[in-house]
Protein backbone atom coordinates (compact mmCIF):
# COMPACT_ATOMS: atom_id res chain seq x y z
CA UNK A 1 0.00 0.00 0.00
CA UNK A 2 1.28 3.47 -0.91
CA UNK A 3 2.07 5.42 2.27
CA UNK A 4 0.13 8.62 2.97
CA UNK A 5 2.71 11.38 3.04
CA UNK A 6 2.96 14.21 5.55
CA UNK A 7 5.15 16.74 3.78
CA UNK A 8 8.82 16.55 4.74
CA UNK A 9 8.05 14.41 7.80
CA UNK A 10 7.22 11.33 5.72
CA UNK A 11 4.10 9.28 6.46
CA UNK A 12 1.00 10.79 8.08
CA UNK A 13 -0.36 7.41 9.16
CA UNK A 14 0.82 3.86 9.75
CA UNK A 15 -0.79 0.49 9.13
CA UNK A 16 -0.65 -2.07 11.95
CA UNK A 17 -0.19 -5.54 10.44
CA UNK A 18 -0.53 -7.80 13.47
CA UNK A 19 0.42 -11.34 12.53
CA UNK A 20 2.27 -11.29 9.23
CA UNK A 21 3.17 -14.99 9.16
CA UNK A 22 0.17 -16.33 11.10
CA UNK A 23 -2.87 -14.28 10.03
CA UNK A 24 -5.25 -17.00 11.23
CA UNK A 25 -4.30 -16.14 14.83
CA UNK A 26 -6.55 -13.07 14.60
CA UNK A 27 -9.67 -15.25 14.24
CA UNK A 28 -9.15 -17.48 17.27
CA UNK A 29 -7.69 -14.67 19.41
CA UNK A 30 -10.48 -12.13 18.89
CA UNK A 31 -13.06 -13.68 21.23
CA UNK A 32 -10.70 -14.61 24.14
CA UNK A 33 -9.07 -11.18 23.93
CA UNK A 34 -12.49 -9.47 24.00
CA UNK A 35 -13.50 -11.48 27.08
CA UNK A 36 -10.19 -10.74 28.81
CA UNK A 37 -10.63 -7.02 28.08
CA UNK A 38 -14.17 -6.99 29.51
CA UNK A 39 -12.97 -8.95 32.55
CA UNK A 40 -10.08 -6.54 33.11
CA UNK A 41 -12.32 -3.47 32.89
CA UNK A 42 -15.14 -4.93 34.98
CA UNK A 43 -12.95 -6.40 37.73
CA UNK A 44 -10.87 -3.23 38.14
CA UNK A 45 -13.96 -1.00 38.21
CA UNK A 46 -15.53 -3.21 40.91
CA UNK A 47 -12.29 -3.11 42.92
CA UNK A 48 -12.02 0.69 42.66
CA UNK A 49 -15.68 1.19 43.64
CA UNK A 50 -15.28 -1.17 46.59
CA UNK A 51 -12.18 0.62 47.89
CA UNK A 52 -13.87 3.99 47.37
CA UNK A 53 -17.11 3.09 49.21
CA UNK A 54 -15.73 0.90 52.01
CA UNK A 55 -14.31 3.05 54.81
CA UNK A 56 -12.42 0.05 56.23
CA UNK A 57 -10.38 -0.09 53.01
CA UNK A 58 -9.22 3.54 53.26
CA UNK A 59 -5.68 2.44 54.07
CA UNK A 60 -2.34 3.06 52.30
CA UNK A 61 -2.06 -0.53 51.02
CA UNK A 62 -5.42 -0.29 49.27
CA UNK A 63 -4.68 3.18 47.92
CA UNK A 64 -1.60 1.70 46.22
CA UNK A 65 -3.77 -1.14 44.89
CA UNK A 66 -6.19 1.47 43.50
CA UNK A 67 -3.29 3.17 41.72
CA UNK A 68 -2.23 -0.17 40.22
CA UNK A 69 -5.80 -0.76 39.00
CA UNK A 70 -5.94 2.68 37.35
CA UNK A 71 -2.62 2.04 35.58
CA UNK A 72 -3.87 -1.37 34.40
CA UNK A 73 -7.03 0.19 32.99
CA UNK A 74 -5.16 2.94 31.12
CA UNK A 75 -2.76 0.39 29.56
CA UNK A 76 -5.69 -1.83 28.57
CA UNK A 77 -7.65 1.05 27.03
CA UNK A 78 -4.57 2.29 25.17
CA UNK A 79 -3.83 -1.04 23.48
CA UNK A 80 -6.69 -3.56 23.43
CA UNK A 81 -9.54 -1.57 21.76
CA UNK A 82 -7.27 -0.80 18.78
CA UNK A 83 -6.15 -4.44 18.56
CA UNK A 84 -9.78 -5.61 18.64
CA UNK A 85 -10.68 -3.05 15.95
CA UNK A 86 -8.00 -4.65 13.75
CA UNK A 87 -9.21 -8.18 14.54
CA UNK A 88 -12.94 -7.51 14.12
CA UNK A 89 -13.12 -4.73 11.51
CA UNK A 90 -9.68 -4.73 9.83
CA UNK A 91 -9.12 -1.10 10.91
CA UNK A 92 -5.34 -1.18 10.62
CA UNK A 93 -4.60 2.52 10.13
CA UNK A 94 -3.40 4.73 12.96
CA UNK A 95 -2.41 8.38 12.57
CA UNK A 96 1.21 9.47 12.89
CA UNK A 97 0.69 11.35 16.16
CA UNK A 98 -1.70 8.77 17.66
CA UNK A 99 0.94 6.10 17.10
CA UNK A 100 3.60 7.97 19.05
CA UNK A 101 1.10 8.92 21.76
CA UNK A 102 0.30 5.22 22.18
CA UNK A 103 4.04 4.47 22.31
CA UNK A 104 4.53 7.04 25.07
CA UNK A 105 1.59 5.83 27.17
CA UNK A 106 2.72 2.19 26.91
CA UNK A 107 6.31 2.95 27.93
CA UNK A 108 5.32 5.41 30.63
CA UNK A 109 2.55 3.39 32.29
CA UNK A 110 4.46 0.10 32.13
CA UNK A 111 7.28 1.82 34.03
CA UNK A 112 4.70 3.30 36.45
CA UNK A 113 3.35 -0.20 37.15
CA UNK A 114 6.85 -1.47 37.87
CA UNK A 115 7.46 1.47 40.22
CA UNK A 116 4.12 0.85 41.98
CA UNK A 117 5.12 -2.77 42.61
CA UNK A 118 8.35 -1.47 44.13
CA UNK A 119 6.46 0.86 46.50
CA UNK A 120 4.06 -1.98 47.40
CA UNK A 121 7.06 -4.21 48.18
CA UNK A 122 8.41 -1.50 50.51
CA UNK A 123 4.96 -1.28 52.15
CA UNK A 124 5.04 -5.05 52.86
CA UNK A 125 8.65 -4.81 54.08
CA UNK A 126 7.74 -2.17 56.68
CA UNK A 127 4.57 -4.07 57.67
CA UNK A 128 6.47 -7.30 58.38
CA UNK A 129 9.94 -6.13 59.42
CA UNK A 130 8.91 -3.00 61.37
CA UNK A 131 5.24 -3.57 62.35
CA UNK A 132 5.28 -1.14 65.29
CA UNK A 133 6.58 1.68 63.11
CA UNK A 134 4.25 0.89 60.18
CA UNK A 135 1.47 3.38 61.12
CA UNK A 136 3.99 6.23 61.44
CA UNK A 137 5.91 5.40 58.21
CA UNK A 138 3.22 4.25 55.75
CA UNK A 139 0.75 7.11 56.06
CA UNK A 140 -1.66 8.77 53.64
CA UNK A 141 0.98 11.46 53.13
CA UNK A 142 3.50 8.75 52.20
CA UNK A 143 1.08 7.41 49.56
CA UNK A 144 0.62 10.90 48.07
CA UNK A 145 4.39 11.43 47.89
CA UNK A 146 4.87 7.94 46.40
CA UNK A 147 2.19 8.58 43.77
CA UNK A 148 3.81 11.90 42.79
CA UNK A 149 7.20 10.18 42.55
CA UNK A 150 5.75 7.35 40.41
CA UNK A 151 4.05 9.78 38.03
CA UNK A 152 6.91 12.31 37.78
CA UNK A 153 9.80 9.84 37.44
CA UNK A 154 8.26 7.77 34.69
CA UNK A 155 6.49 10.57 32.82
CA UNK A 156 9.78 12.47 32.48
CA UNK A 157 12.21 9.60 31.88
CA UNK A 158 10.16 7.88 29.16
CA UNK A 159 9.20 10.94 27.09
CA UNK A 160 12.44 10.97 25.07
CA UNK A 161 11.75 7.62 23.36
CA UNK A 162 8.63 8.64 21.36
CA UNK A 163 10.06 12.12 20.70
CA UNK A 164 13.22 10.68 19.14
CA UNK A 165 11.21 8.15 17.13
CA UNK A 166 8.80 10.82 15.88
CA UNK A 167 11.73 12.98 14.68
CA UNK A 168 13.04 10.21 12.42
CA UNK A 169 12.42 10.44 8.68
CA UNK A 170 9.93 7.85 7.42
CA UNK A 171 10.32 7.67 3.66
CA UNK A 172 9.61 4.00 2.88
CA UNK A 173 6.85 1.59 3.89
CA UNK A 174 4.32 2.62 6.52
CA UNK A 175 3.36 -0.95 7.50
CA UNK A 176 4.26 -1.79 11.12
CA UNK A 177 4.62 -5.54 11.66
CA UNK A 178 3.00 -5.38 15.07
CA UNK A 179 -0.42 -4.88 16.68
CA UNK A 180 0.84 -1.84 18.59
CA UNK A 181 3.22 1.07 18.04
CA UNK A 182 6.20 -0.47 19.83
CA UNK A 183 9.30 1.71 19.58
CA UNK A 184 11.55 -0.62 17.58
CA UNK A 185 8.73 -1.88 15.34
CA UNK A 186 8.10 1.72 14.26
CA UNK A 187 11.72 2.91 14.20
CA UNK A 188 12.88 0.16 11.84
CA UNK A 189 10.66 1.72 9.13
CA UNK A 190 12.82 4.86 9.23
CA UNK A 191 15.44 5.76 6.63
CA UNK A 192 17.64 7.22 9.39
CA UNK A 193 20.10 5.53 11.72
CA UNK A 194 18.17 4.20 14.75
CA UNK A 195 21.16 3.18 16.89
CA UNK A 196 20.44 5.91 19.45
CA UNK A 197 16.80 4.79 19.66
CA UNK A 198 17.86 1.20 20.30
CA UNK A 199 20.37 2.23 22.97
CA UNK A 200 17.88 4.55 24.66
CA UNK A 201 15.18 1.87 24.69
CA UNK A 202 17.62 -0.66 26.17
CA UNK A 203 19.16 1.73 28.71
CA UNK A 204 15.82 3.24 29.74
CA UNK A 205 14.14 -0.13 30.13
CA UNK A 206 16.89 -1.69 32.22
CA UNK A 207 17.41 1.48 34.28
CA UNK A 208 13.75 1.90 35.23
CA UNK A 209 12.47 -1.68 35.33
CA UNK A 210 15.84 -3.12 36.40
CA UNK A 211 16.26 -0.81 39.38
CA UNK A 212 12.66 -1.47 40.48
CA UNK A 213 13.13 -5.25 40.27
CA UNK A 214 16.39 -5.06 42.26
CA UNK A 215 14.66 -3.09 45.04
CA UNK A 216 11.68 -5.47 44.97
CA UNK A 217 14.02 -8.47 45.25
CA UNK A 218 15.87 -6.76 48.13
CA UNK A 219 12.59 -6.07 49.96
CA UNK A 220 11.44 -9.68 49.66
CA UNK A 221 14.86 -10.97 50.72
CA UNK A 222 14.64 -8.90 53.91
CA UNK A 223 11.03 -10.01 54.44
CA UNK A 224 12.02 -13.67 54.05
CA UNK A 225 14.92 -13.26 56.47
CA UNK A 226 12.66 -11.61 59.05
CA UNK A 227 9.94 -14.25 58.61
CA UNK A 228 12.35 -17.15 59.10
CA UNK A 229 13.39 -15.66 62.46
CA UNK A 230 9.81 -15.76 63.78
CA UNK A 231 9.34 -18.51 66.36
CA UNK A 232 5.70 -18.08 67.36
CA UNK A 233 3.34 -20.80 66.11
CA UNK A 234 1.66 -19.79 62.84
CA UNK A 235 3.59 -16.54 62.65
CA UNK A 236 5.45 -17.50 59.48
CA UNK A 237 2.26 -18.44 57.59
CA UNK A 238 0.50 -15.27 58.76
CA UNK A 239 3.41 -13.04 57.77
CA UNK A 240 3.77 -14.62 54.34
CA UNK A 241 0.01 -14.41 53.68
CA UNK A 242 0.12 -10.62 54.09
CA UNK A 243 2.36 -10.28 51.02
CA UNK A 244 1.20 -13.38 49.10
CA UNK A 245 -1.25 -11.49 46.87
CA UNK A 246 1.35 -8.87 45.98
CA UNK A 247 3.89 -11.57 45.17
CA UNK A 248 1.41 -13.32 42.83
CA UNK A 249 0.69 -10.04 41.00
CA UNK A 250 4.41 -9.41 40.64
CA UNK A 251 4.79 -12.93 39.26
CA UNK A 252 2.15 -12.25 36.58
CA UNK A 253 3.82 -8.98 35.64
CA UNK A 254 7.41 -10.25 35.50
CA UNK A 255 6.77 -13.70 33.96
CA UNK A 256 5.12 -12.40 30.79
CA UNK A 257 7.78 -9.68 30.56
CA UNK A 258 10.55 -12.26 30.96
CA UNK A 259 9.07 -14.58 28.30
CA UNK A 260 8.72 -11.59 25.98
CA UNK A 261 12.40 -10.67 26.46
CA UNK A 262 13.53 -14.29 25.98
CA UNK A 263 11.57 -14.65 22.73
CA UNK A 264 13.28 -11.52 21.43
CA UNK A 265 16.67 -12.93 22.37
CA UNK A 266 15.85 -16.24 20.64
CA UNK A 267 13.98 -14.60 17.75
CA UNK A 268 15.72 -16.80 15.17
CA UNK A 269 14.21 -19.91 16.79
CA UNK A 270 10.62 -18.67 17.24
CA UNK A 271 8.09 -17.09 14.91
CA UNK A 272 8.27 -13.26 14.82
CA UNK A 273 4.55 -13.29 15.60
CA UNK A 274 5.14 -14.80 19.07
CA UNK A 275 6.67 -11.62 20.60
CA UNK A 276 3.81 -9.63 19.03
CA UNK A 277 1.26 -11.91 20.72
CA UNK A 278 3.08 -11.75 24.07
CA UNK A 279 3.27 -7.96 23.85
CA UNK A 280 -0.51 -7.76 23.42
CA UNK A 281 -1.24 -10.28 26.20
CA UNK A 282 1.09 -8.46 28.58
CA UNK A 283 -1.27 -5.45 28.43
CA UNK A 284 -4.41 -7.42 29.34
CA UNK A 285 -3.64 -10.59 31.34
CA UNK A 286 -2.11 -8.88 34.44
CA UNK A 287 -4.88 -6.26 34.30
CA UNK A 288 -7.54 -9.01 34.31
CA UNK A 289 -5.93 -11.14 37.02
CA UNK A 290 -4.66 -8.48 39.45
CA UNK A 291 -8.06 -7.47 40.94
CA UNK A 292 -9.26 -11.10 40.98
CA UNK A 293 -6.22 -12.26 42.95
CA UNK A 294 -6.64 -9.49 45.51
CA UNK A 295 -10.42 -10.03 45.65
CA UNK A 296 -10.03 -13.77 46.29
CA UNK A 297 -7.10 -13.59 48.74
CA UNK A 298 -7.99 -10.45 50.73
CA UNK A 299 -10.78 -10.96 53.25
CA UNK A 300 -11.44 -7.21 53.68
CA UNK A 301 -12.04 -6.73 49.93
CA UNK A 302 -14.31 -9.80 49.74
CA UNK A 303 -16.35 -8.54 52.67
CA UNK A 304 -16.53 -5.06 51.14
CA UNK A 305 -17.82 -6.43 47.82
CA UNK A 306 -20.45 -8.55 49.67
CA UNK A 307 -21.64 -5.51 51.66
CA UNK A 308 -21.96 -3.37 48.51
CA UNK A 309 -23.87 -6.15 46.71
CA UNK A 310 -26.18 -6.60 49.70
CA UNK A 311 -26.90 -2.85 49.82
CA UNK A 312 -27.67 -2.89 46.09
CA UNK A 313 -30.10 -5.81 46.41
CA UNK A 314 -32.07 -4.19 49.24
Amino acid sequence: MTPHRNGSNGVSEFLLNCFVRSPSWQHWLSLPLSLLFLLAMGANIILLITIRLEVSLHQPMYYLLSLLSLLDMVLCLTVIPKVLAIFWFDLKSISFYACFLQMYIMNCFLAMESCTFMVMAYDRYVAICHPLRYPSIITDQFVVKAAIFILARNALLTVSIPILSARLKYCGSNVIENCICANMSVSRLSCDDVTINRLLQFAGGWTLLGSDLILIFLSYSLILRAVLRLKAEGAVAKALSTCGSHFILLLFFSTILLVFVLTHVAKKKVSPDVPVLLNVLHHVIPAALNPIVYGVRTQEIKQGIHRILNKGSQ
